[in-house]
């Protein structure tokens, strides 16, 4: 028997998922109600937009793997999604990802202040002498009138 994937959530779902302390959602399906979706300030990351409604014909599964995009997430697993996209992160990782990504996180700080302060990323990464080994002429000034 074929499975035709069709459109996933929309409001109506969205205000479950909400009632019960989901934050968002990713889905390999397609979902609809964008424009409720984003003024109930519910985030979604789907494959598509459609408004096809959901065929509800079986029960579905409930703390089994699957498979999003390709990705296995397991129970208990932590996605995290953002703008620039989505990840998952095994379960038994989560805590050191997480000491990993604060430490990260103080570090881009610390590095967009010193580029605010006017120190050149060049310097920044100590790329001067791989420049010069390149036989690049990395000249600091620039014509007067140039910017």
């Amino acid at each position: 028997m074929a499975i035709k994937r069709t459109a996933g959530p929309g409001r109506r779902l969205a205000a479950s998922l909400l009632s019960r302390g989901v934050v968002g959602l990713v889905t390999d399906a397609g979902v609809r109600d964008i424009a409720a979706l984003r003024e109930m300030g519910f985030p979604v990351w789907a494959r598509a937009v459609s408004a096809r409604g959901t065929v509800k014909a079986t029960p579905g599964s409930v703390n089994v793997p699957v498979v999003c995009g390709g990705q296995v997430v397991r129970p208990g697993d932590v996605v995290v999604a953002d703008d620039d996209g989505v990840m998952c992160v095994p379960a038994r990782s989560a805590a050191e990802v997480l000491a990993r990504s604060r430490a990260r996180i103080a570090a881009e700080h610390d590095r967009r202040a010193a580029l605010r302060s006017g120190v050149l990323g060049v310097d920044m990464y100590g790329l001067r002498e791989v420049l010069t080994r390149l036989g690049v002429e990395y000249v600091d000034e620039h014509p007067e009138g140039a910017l």
